[in-house]
């Protein structure tokens, strides 16, 4: 049997009682798990009597463990039979007396009851997309560059240029002096095809610590194609004006997007800031640990570990501020997944089979897989929590044609 004993926002206390005929059932049956692991003298494994066993584990600790035994084989059934959705919880009294059952006070933080604002008000100051004649133009000139070719030039070393050369251990490369560090353009700058020139080596101070011979074997520059109608074509165009159009087409179909994207994130930042919710500290301390693991993936590329890290944070004086910066950050995360959640609850958004599976196609492809290899490595709990988060963009969609 269980009961509710109060209820303050998310924290409930819950009473859970066992009748005795169960908690009997469970230590026998405890007990016989036990009998075939355990290795007592004079008995073959699983052949020694229950009350061997017992004797020889001791019966205070056996009870003990029975007590655990006992919570997590009924703590689920209660808490589905009371209607709460645990994130967390912790035993905070508990009484087994022989032939009397086991009964046991759970302190449970529950999912939150969230209200949202009124969304439909909402005003969403994000300036409209505008595509101008620059942008156009800009966009002209990085194709240009895209299908720019790399000509060998008899001159000097220029800004922009491409030089390349050989060093005193024969290896070949090219250099692309925009790119390239300041130390190694200033050497090649002016320099032409066949000049040999000494490139310093700096360490990690900025200081020289030797130099090596650099033959220079030629020196290219970038040739850019005219804006012409021939480009044009090239890029099957009918001709320039129509290249233009279509690359103003292109710019607006992505300023749409942007504009959309822009709304979306301005929607849910409303929703999550308006939210009304008591947010149990479990779920912003496990959305703290979940953004540690990312930060640790991250640092792990760059041969960094988070607890170096961190204690360099400590040793700067920096490490509380981090910490309440990533408490906040959690915070501002689990809002707005509550939030979201709340919304899909609200509108209900319909996905129909078919645009079901086009996503997951998508979706496989990104990943660049199969669709039969996507639903193998996500299995049907990742599925389901992919569709889960696919309903609820869809419903924010969905309130933004409604405002």
């Amino acid at each position: 049997m269980a009961e509710i004993l109060e209820r303050s926002g998310y924290l409930v206390k819950v009473r859970v009682e066992v009748p005795a005929e169960k908690v009997e059932a469970s230590y026998q049956a405890m007990l016989k798990d036990l009998a075939k692991r355990v290795r007592i003298p004079g008995f073959r494994p699983g052949k020694a009597p229950l009350k061997v066993v017992e004797a020889r584990l001791g019966r205070e600790e056996l009870l003990e463990d029975l007590k655990e035994r006992l919570v997590e084989e009924t703590y689920p059934e209660a808490v589905r039979e009371l209607g709460l959705l645990p994130v967390a919880a912790r035993v905070v009294e508990e009484e087994l007396k022989e032939g009397e059952g086991f009964r046991y006070v759970a302190e449970v933080e529950n999912y939150p009851e969230v209200r949202l604002p009124d969304w439909r008000s909402f005003s969403l100051e994000v300036p409209p997309p505008e595509v101008t004649e620059e942008m156009v133009d800009k966009a002209l000139e990085e194709l240009r560059h895209r299908y720019a070719e790399l000509v060998p030039v008899d001159r000097e070393a220029r800004e922009g240029d491409h030089v390349f050369v050989r060093t005193e251990e024969g290896v070949e490369f090219p250099i692309d002096l925009s790119k390239a560090l300041p130390h190694v353009r200033e050497a090649l700058l002016g320099k032409r095809a066949g000049e040999v020139v000494m490139v310093p080596v700096l360490n990690e101070e900025g200081e020289k610590v030797r130099e090596v011979r650099t033959e220079i074997l030629e020196v290219k520059t970038l040739e850019l194609p005219e804006l012409d109608e021939e480009f044009a074509k090239t890029l099957e165009a009918e001709s320039l004006e129509d290249l233009r159009a279509k690359v103003r087409q292109r710019l607006e179909a992505q300023a749409q997007r942007a504009y959309q994207e822009a709304r979306e994130r301005a929607l849910l930042e409303k929703l999550a800031e308006g939210l009304e919710a008591e947010i149990p500290p479990s779920m912003v301390e496990a959305e703290e640990r979940h953004l540690l693991e990312h930060l640790a993936e991250d640092l792990y590329q760059q041969g960094v570990t988070l607890e170096a890290y961190l204690k360099a944070l400590e040793e700067k004086g920096e490490l509380e501020k981090f910490k309440e910066e990533l408490r906040q950050e959690a915070l501002k995360r689990v809002r707005r997944s509550l939030a979201k959640e709340k919304l899909a609850e609200e509108l209900k958004p319909e996905v129909t089979e078919e645009e079901w599976q086009a996503y997951l196609q998508a979706v496989a492809r990104s990943y660049g897989m199969s669709l039969a290899e996507l639903k193998r490595e996500f299995g049907e709990r990742g599925l389901a929590r992919l569709r889960a988060a696919y309903v609820q963009d869809k419903a924010l969609r969905e309130a933004l044609g409604q405002i």
